[in-house]
């Protein structure tokens, strides 16, 4: 028992919550974009509830990666065409699923905000069921949380340690998604940048999917976007979008 609790497991839980709360900003998004869909009453609840569900089955995905990784890891099926092939397993597919499922969230909310009886809509609308929403938040932190889950069994393979970090990343996500959600109730603007970010982060996925199923095209196989890609073009978003609001501010200034 005391080898468990020693000073090097202490700084690799530090580690670990450290990359989860790196490897989370995705998911963070997400949850805070999703919760605004529920009546505004629930929003907290639906947050908290479905971010808890989450981490509960984060340590029992957890637990159960330990001991059936292989299975995740070992092709299910595959095809050979002369355009393309491709070797699945149980882990590309469900991060194919998943980055799929947020390019399809992303385009039909853009798509909405593009409609012209938009503001009849937002008054008309009736919102999305909170088992839904809550559902959806539980479904994508799972997906969301591979990456964090195989990072942390390459640094240690002490549960205590890994489940920590799973639960402080958990319990700091509830409380940032809030704040993430009260920021873009206020400046609705960022809400727009918000869903491109979040449609990059399903072609990230896709592309990380297409990666761990060995995904070919003409023989050019599909390599992952890595992270530090991801924030280079966040940050590069991020940058166009203040600029492109002080520039319009500026044109409606001289009109």
């Amino acid at each position: 028992m005391e080898g468990l609790f020693t000073i090097d497991n202490f700084v690799t839980l530090a580690m670990l919550t450290l990359l989860q709360a790196v490897l989370g900003l995705d998911n963070l998004l997400y949850i805070s974009l999703e919760s605004k869909r529920a009546p505004e009453k629930e929003q907290k609840r639906v947050r908290t509830l479905g971010i808890g569900m989450a981490i509960v089955l984060r340590i029992v995905l957890l637990f159960i990666l330990i001991r059936v990784i292989a299975y995740f890891q070992d092709p299910i099926f595959g095809f050979e065409f002369s355009v393309a092939e491709g070797h699945f397993n149980i882990h590309s597919l469900i991060v194919l699923l998943g980055g799929g499922f947020i390019i399809y969230t992303a385009i039909k909310e853009i798509w909405h905000m593009l409609r012209i009886e938009q503001d009849e809509d937002d008054h008309n609308a009736k919102p999305k069921s909170v088992n839904s929403i809550i559902f959806s938040i539980v479904i994508m932190n799972i997906v969301f949380s591979f990456d964090s889950i195989l990072s942390a069994m390459a640094l240690t393979n002490v549960f205590w340690v890994m489940a920590t970090a799973i639960i402080i990343g958990g319990v700091l996500m509830i409380w940032l998604s809030g704040k993430v959600t009260e920021f873009l109730k206020k400046n609705r603007m960022y809400e727009v940048l918000g869903l491109f970010i979040l449609f990059i982060v399903g072609i990230m996925l896709l592309s990380e999917g297409g990666h761990l199923a060995h995904l070919k095209f003409f023989g050019n196989e599909v390599t992952p976007m890595s992270k530090t890609t991801f924030y280079f073009v966040i940050v590069v978003l991020v940058i166009i979008d203040i600029i492109q609001s002080k520039y319009q501010k500026k044109l409606l200034g001289n009109k």
